[in-house]
């Protein structure tokens, strides 16, 4: 693998690890800030919002810019939306300094992801992708966990200076591997965008990505709370139990993307039908510490594993459907990625308002999934008939 990939998993740790810390600060936030839990949640989901907005439009708006000057300008501009966070004296400056942060994050990884797999050979690129994503991975093991026991000891906003900090680091990860000379797609308009969201097969493979991947935060937006009042851990063990369930999103990265190489569709149907049933379960063990510990490191073994399988198949739909637009498509996944978050913690924060309450949460969640699961089936069948087309025209003629 090129050292290109490195640093871009560099930029996505920093980048992950102010995604997702949140989670395990929501209970500290929503404390601090004097909002309900609910409402904290919302932190989660005007993040996600802003990077399903935010993706498709700047790279549209960024489409002519060279690659490895447009990385540095997102870490730049990731930078100051934590520094805005570690100072912010309200609940509403801290949902300004979120959506900024998501900006940078949404253009990041939606360029990102077709570097990754511009630089391997083709049937190597979900190998890649998923490198690079286990930046993602390595901050839910590290600095979502360190994080958290920052804003427990030294206040949340000490944890998004620290932030801050990593993504100097990643700019400058960048600077020093990202090689000057990359490929540059053609810059595609909000036209061209609009044309990928005319194409049925890309929208049903956004729907999948959104309903997938989402799902899991209906129940891991509120996991700190969960672990704290249902299963009964303190306040500083949760920052362990974040560990184990990180190092297991970890391996399942690495396995989902090897899984996902050469047959997505089958490796995407398996996976969501686990992640399902596991999130079902759940929601019986959350109230037993060791079953509820052993129930999670399956759960975030099955949380990531869909990542590289989902950017993959919609980058080869693309292929097929939008060759102009690989990179727009790729972008719009990214945007689908996050409005599958926000979603998740919209409802998440429903459910726990709701009489059906915290406990709630990981079956709610898993019907989302279900949901998928149902949309993967449906686009492989597709699928299949595209290609009995393809080989029985050929044969009339």
């Amino acid at each position: 693998m090129p050292l290109a990939l490195l640093a871009l998993a560099i930029s996505a740790y920093a980048i992950g690890t102010t995604e997702f810390v949140i989670v395990g600060l929501l209970p500290t936030v929503a404390s601090d800030l004097d909002v309900s839990l609910p409402l904290a949640g919302m932190v989660v989901s005007v993040y996600a919002l802003g990077v399903t907005f935010g993706a498709p439009i700047l790279t549209a708006l960024t489409g002519r810019v060279p690659r490895k000057p447009l990385l540095l300008g997102l870490m730049g501009v990731f930078v100051a939306g934590n520094l805005l966070a570690g100072i912010s004296p309200n609940y509403e400056t801290l949902l300004v300094a979120r959506v900024l942060s998501a900006f940078a994050h949404g253009v990041f990884f939606s360029v990102g992801s077709t570097i990754a797999a511009d630089l391997v050979p083709e049937d190597r690129r979900a190998s890649a992708i998923a490198m690079m994503f286990s930046g993602l991975t390595i901050a839910i093991v590290t600095g979502v966990p360190l994080g958290t026991w920052i804003g427990q000891t030294f206040g949340w906003r000490a944890t998004f200076l620290a932030v801050s900090a990593l993504g100097v680091i990643g700019g400058l990860g960048v600077a020093a591997l990202v090689p000057a000379r990359l490929s540059q797609p053609p810059a595609a308009g909000l036209g061209t965008q609009l044309g990928v969201l005319a194409k049925p097969r890309l929208l049903l493979a956004f729907a999948i990505t959104a309903l997938g991947y989402g799902g899991t935060f209906v129940a891991f937006t509120f996991l700190a709370p969960i672990l704290e009042t249902i299963t009964g851990f303190s306040n500083s063990t949760v920052s362990l139990v974040l560990v184990l369930y990180g190092a297991a999103i970890a391996v399942g990265n690495v396995v989902g993307g090897r899984l996902a190489n050469r047959r997505p569709v089958r490796a995407l149907a398996w996976l969501f039908a686990l992640q399902a049933l596991v999130l079902i379960v759940f929601t019986f063990t959350a109230d037993a510490k060791v079953p509820a510990l052993v129930t999670l490191a399956g759960m975030g073994a099955l949380a990531f594993a869909n990542v590289p399988g989902l950017q993959l198949y919609v980058v080869q739909l693309a292929q097929r459907h939008a060759p102009e637009a690989v990179d727009v498509a790729s972008a719009l996944n990214i945007a689908a990625f996050n409005l599958g978050i926000a979603a998740g913690a919209f409802f998440g924060g429903q459910v726990v308002s709701s009489p059906l309450g915290l406990g709630a949460t990981p079956w709610v969640g898993g019907l989302f999934v279900l949901g998928g699961l149902v949309l993967t089936l449906a686009s492989g069948a597709l699928d299949r008939r595209e290609t009995d087309r393809r080989t029985t025209v050929p044969a009339a003629c």
